[in-house]
């Protein structure tokens, strides 16, 4: 143990692995005998653990590596190409953001992305990129004592520090504004987003398999760090190497970037999923027409109230679409065709995500809870639907279950709509979701309290139209409560959409 303290642990030890992983450390700086006693003390660990389950009669269970999904969601630049890499190797001798003592982990990273040793890339380039955003904090922050190497007696300024809105002593940390907001969404999103691929932390504690490290990953950081050296690279040569095609279009992306793993954009991508599913149910396998005609003569009485509160709270909320400026006096007027359309402009409209305030995320984690119920409830009903169908041609539905199956198309018919009404109400809300900083405190709570209670409706419509439950009748009345205070609320005139257009007429006026 005094061992691991003196290498690896303690502050007051060489702490090897905290001043190497924060890109303290220099080639040189590192005797080859250190190296030389960590691989001597990892064995000598591994021979010690085996006697002891040996002795001892235990099973050690290694736990699974983690693997990074998804990996489309955060591929935005191209595959960067040998002229790109070769850019790199040049402006990297160049630019003022590369210690020169730190050149040869440069030249290390370029050689093993070459070689396919990606995990090793993406490390020796994370280490760098601290380095160097390190010493560009310190400067345009002005506290150059903050440079400083890794000290026993002082805390270092590591990825966290440098990445935060404001300093330790409450001042605003300058470096966000140096680098702009694009390239500070980037490291959010690659380092520290929860539902983002947070490689830095993933690969610092061992949870993935370096021999299966995706090259995409290395790919996406090695073309980021050539666009963040030229930004701190001059001279004539500079301005050649930009004009590069294949420089100009990663230049062009990140210029451009937004945040893919932010609340908001995740937020987007739930939306865009359960509108994709709520348009396959036209396609879902139904029984002939007779039977549907009969669905739909049952129980219209409330069907049609709800139908008519949709179509008042569309002609409210069509005030607040692009493009729209009266609303449908039936839901014939907009159509599935319609409905996508809307979400999908909405959806596509920029919002400010970075060092979003606790109150917009408070807001936002309800907004994605009920839109995670509105999932629930597509998946739920094309499952049943599919299911029901294939009994009902094969006539094993017994007589209560042929009915509730008949309930069910009734239900399906209405809670399309509604379904739609949701994700409307929920995107119009995000787009304009900075406006809840302008509520008081007792506005804010009300405001709250409403977008509870729409998610305890779609968590009740998820229960109702589970498989064991089935009460398709009550998602009818269920409904009907819930579009009630929907447009009770919506009178109030006091939602994001409503404060949002308040604020734009009286700065136009």
């Amino acid at each position: 143990m005094d061992v691991l303290k003196v290498f690896v642990g303690s502050p007051s030890g060489l702490n090897l692995r905290n001043v190497l992983w924060h890109g303290f450390v220099a080639p040189q700086e590192i005797p080859p005998k250190y190296c030389s006693v960590m691989v001597l003390l990892t064995a000598g660990l591994g021979q010690l653990l085996k006697c002891f389950l040996r002795q001892t009669n235990h099973t050690l269970w290694h736990r699974s590596f983690l693997a990074l999904t998804d990996l489309e969601d955060w591929i935005v630049f191209p595959d960067v190409t040998s002229e790109a890499l070769s850019v790199l190797e040049d402006v990297m001798k160049k630019s003022t953001f590369v210690f020169k003592t730190m050149l040869p982990y440069w030249e290390a990273a370029v050689t093993k992305f070459r070689s396919h040793r990606f995990a090793d890339c993406v490390i020796l380039l994370l280490t760098q990129l601290e380095a160097g955003l390190r010493r560009a904090f310190a400067t345009v922050n002005r506290c150059p004592q903050r440079l400083l190497t890794a000290e026993s007696t002082v805390l270092y300024t590591t990825f966290d520090e440098m990445l935060a809105k404001e300093l330790n002593d409450g001042t605003i940390n300058q470096l966000p504004l140096l680098l702009g907001e694009p390239v500070m969404e980037f490291l959010w999103d690659f380092l520290n987003h929860q539902e983002g691929p947070r490689i830095r932390d993933r690969l610092s504690h061992g949870e993935v398999n370096l021999n299966e490290f995706p090259g995409e990953a290395a790919n996406q950081l090695l073309a980021f760090s050539t666009v963040l050296l030229l930004r701190f690279t001059s001279g004539d040569v500079v301005s050649v190497l930009k004009e590069k095609a294949a420089i100009k279009s990663l230049i062009s992306i990140a210029e451009g970037y937004s945040s893919h793993f932010h609340p908001a954009s995740q937020l987007k991508k739930q939306v865009l999923s359960c509108e994709e599913s709520i348009h396959s149910w036209p396609a879902l396998p139904l029984p002939e027409e007779r039977i549907l005609e009969a669905a739909r003569l049952e129980g219209q009485f409330e069907t049609n109230a709800c139908r008519s509160l949709i179509i008042k709270i569309m002609s409210e909320l069509c005030h607040h679409l692009p493009g729209y400026h009266s609303g449908p006096d039936n839901l014939d007027y907009f159509p599935a065709e319609k409905w996508s359309q809307a979400l999908r402009v909405l959806c596509g409209t920029s919002i400010p995500t970075l060092y979003c305030p606790r109150i917009v995320l408070e807001v936002l984690a309800v907004l994605r809870k009920v839109s995670a119920q509105c999932q629930q409830v597509c998946d739920q009903v094309i499952s049943s639907a599919k299911l029901r169908h294939r009994q009902w041609v094969e006539k094993t539905l017994r007589s209560r279950q042929r009915q509730n199956y008949l309930r069910m198309l009734r239900s399906i018919k209405l809670l399309s709509p509604v379904l739609y009404l949701i994700l409307l109400l929920i995107v119009l809300e995000l787009v304009n979701i900075h406006a809840v900083q302008g509520k008081s405190t007792c506005e804010y709570q009300r405001y709250l309290k409403f977008l509870k209670s729409v998610l305890q409706y779609t968590e009740n419509l998820a229960t109702y139209t589970s498989q064991e439950k089935n009460k398709w009748d009550e998602t009818v009345s269920l409904t009907h409560g819930a579009l009630l205070k929907i447009w009770t609320y919506s009178e109030k005139k006091q939602m994001l959409m409503h404060l949002a257009k308040k604020a734009t007429d009286k700065a136009v006026s």
